[in-house]
């Protein structure tokens, strides 16, 4: 109760609003659909995130599984990105589209978590390339196609988009394969479908190649979803960083993207005021 007691006060301070009532800040200009990340705030049940985000004008919490979107209702948000579905002994990350001996297992998993996302009536869901392995980066695009035309009709029939996520494999997630813009879209290319995108991470690809803001203006008809963080760090999104985001959300916009930009910064300081600074900076 003593933790509730200071969220509530510390957003009330912020943002002119009753965190534990669920009153809406309303002073976001509507340009960003704001989301974030539940992953980065482990010591905040869902319902907790769910209700400080409400009150700080958020419309998401994603990266959530089935049995935690109930949670989201009462707060009249919404799951912008749901989670993949994973089997005992892999990992969801390291284990993807990209090994032919997943897909027995990644495609009817798939198929029944494209179901669950469009009877939740959400419409993005993640998925990743999977680790290398000594494996080459062709004949890993070769077998990602392969497993991802294979479930591509049921998401277009179920109205999901699927966005693999880019990562870098610099710092964070050694021996990732999706881990340039280039492959991300060479493979958007090959499945040529609408219900397949990218979710382009500032923070990785910024920690990968840099140039953040001419790779979004030259490719962002193949992104569907953006994560935001600080680097070096992954931490804020303010000065201590490298990242300019007003800048990067402008470029966004100017896209004509109407889709989530969701914050995955590991908060160091206090992290409701830090959530809430980070959709303030980005709320251009």
């Amino acid at each position: 109760m003593k933790r509730r007691s200071f969220i509530e006060t510390t957003i009330t301070g912020l943002a002119g609003t009753s965190l534990l009532g669920g009153t809406v800040d309303r002073s976001l200009r509507g340009n960003i659909n704001h989301s974030v990340c539940k992953w980065c705030y482990p010591e905040f049940s869902v319902d907790e995130l769910a209700k400080a985000s409400a009150a700080m004008g958020l419309k998401s919490v994603e990266l959530l599984e089935p049995h935690e979107w109930p949670a989201l209702e009462p707060y009249r948000l919404v799951c912008a990105m749901s989670m993949g579905p994973i089997i005992d002994g892999k990992d969801r990350l390291t284990d993807g589209f990209n090994e032919i001996s997943n897909h027995q297992w990644l495609i009817p998993m798939y198929i029944e978590r494209i179901r669950e996302v469009a009877e939740a009536g959400y419409d993005r869901l993640i998925c990743f390339s999977g680790n290398r392995r000594g494996m080459d980066d062709a004949t890993g695009l070769d077998n990602c196609v392969v497993g991802l035309k294979s479930i591509i009709s049921v998401a277009q029939e179920h109205g999901i988009t699927l966005c693999m996520e880019l990562l870098n494999s610099k710092v964070s997630h050694p021996d990732y394969m999706c881990d340039y813009t280039s492959w991300g879209v060479e493979l958007c290319k090959r499945l040529d479908s609408d219900h397949f995108k990218l979710l382009y991470d500032i923070f990785h690809m910024q920690v990968m190649e840099g140039d953040v803001i001419r790779t979004i203006r030259d490719n962002h008809q193949y992104i569907g979803h953006y994560h935001t963080a600080g680097n070096p760090g992954r931490n804020e999104i303010d000065h201590t960083q490298e990242l300019n985001y007003p800048a990067i959300m402008r470029a966004i916009v100017d896209t004509g993207f109407t889709g989530y930009v969701g914050q995955e910064f590991i908060p160091t300081r206090t992290p409701m005021i830090s959530l809430f600074e980070a959709v303030r900076l980005c709320d251009i």
